[in-house]
């Protein structure tokens, strides 16, 4: 439905209110990156913290198709299409990500914002335009096709390389490993 924002989704004929606000979804993507959770884990948390109301008990299956139809923005394309090379992180990505849709928001701090409509938020982030987190972004593209960088675009990436890589979590475990072994020195 044309202009149709759902504050509700229905399981098993029943209207189920949900928190539709973007730092609600966003919390659930960091619960889906957690190597540290299992997928039905993972299943549990999205419901949890999507459904506002109690989930039919024999619709659990239906539920969490519902949720992440709601969380592809109202697309029947599956969420976690496989991608070869993973180009944007929620969390890494967050200080970019924010000033950028706030400024196609036309917002100070979209974080400021009491709520949120999630596919509000995602409009917002689809019309991104130029800036760092495209920079960004482009770049990791470029890099996973195996495209060679501009001498400029090189250079960029050298000096950002903390922005520009997507640390995954078995070097974020590595990182955090080695700050708690540097703790102990001091």
């Amino acid at each position: 439905m044309i202009g149709f924002l759902p504050e509700v989704l229905e399981v098993g004929g029943q209207d189920i209110p949900i928190n539709a606000d973007f730092r609600n979804i966003l919390t659930i993507f960091e619960a889906y990156n957690d190597p540290e959770l299992t997928d039905q884990e993972k299943v549990y948390v999205s419901l949890k913290l999507l459904y506002a109301g109690p989930i039919p008990y024999f619709h659990t299956q239906e539920a969490y198709e519902k949720a992440v139809w709601f969380m592809s923005g109202g697309d029947s394309i599956p969420m976690s299409k496989p991608e070869e090379v993973k180009t944007i992180d929620w969390k890494q990505d967050e200080g970019m990500i924010m000033p950028a849709v706030s400024k196609t928001l036309g917002v100070p701090d979209v974080r400021g914002i009491p709520y949120l409509h999630w596919w509000s938020f995602l409009g917002a982030f689809g019309e991104i335009g130029e800036g760092l987190f495209s920079t960004v972004v482009d770049l990791r593209q470029k890099k996973a096709k195996g495209k060679k960088l501009s001498k400029a675009e090189a250079e960029f990436w050298n000096k950002n390389k903390s922005l520009c890589k997507i640390v995954t979590a078995e070097e974020q475990a590595e990182i955090d490993e080695t700050e708690a072994f540097l703790k102990t020195l001091v």
